[in-house]
């Protein structure tokens, strides 16, 4: 197994940054605009519609200002079975985020597009909580012909 693991720092609380994790506003303001579903259950499912496909994540696990957790139950079939998560930590006046998604089988190609994909979110995370304006998919970055 094989994982893609990111670490960012943003200005901000844990508590901010947890809820543009766990709101369907904050979700649809850094990572796509076409989201659905309930982020502050656990069990619940999140829907995200990009223009070349989409997801369904199960919320699996919340820990307030600490921790998101999502199983990936449909989309690209490299994704289904593998796990989202962030882990939330304050630094002085800074929300450290490490990120993971875990559980690849393999280092296939779409992977390594994924990693760029989930960095470029990953911005556009700090950039909506810093300056309340995020780079959600359809207006996220494009690296390639899979955008």
């Amino acid at each position: 197994m094989v994982d893609i693991l990111h670490r960012v720092g943003i200005k901000s609380s844990t508590a901010e940054v947890y809820t543009a994790l766990t709101t369907v506003e904050g979700l649809a303001g850094w990572w796509t605009t076409d989201t659905q579903g309930e982020g502050d259950n656990v069990d619940g499912v999140l829907k995200f519609r990009f223009e070349a496909g989409g997801f369904d994540m199960k919320i699996r696990e919340l820990v307030p200002g600490k921790r998101v957790l999502w199983e990936v139950l449909d989309g690209p079939g490299e994704w289904i079975g593998t796990q989202v998560s962030w882990d939330l930590d304050q630094a002085d006046e800074h929300a450290i985020v490490l990120f993971k998604h875990e559980g690849w089988k393999e280092p296939v190609e779409s992977m390594h597009h994924c990693s760029t994909k989930w960095a470029i979110f990953l911005m556009s995370l700090k950039s909506l909580v810093e300056t309340g304006k995020g780079a959600p998919a359809p207006h996220d970055v494009k690296i390639d012909n899979w955008d």
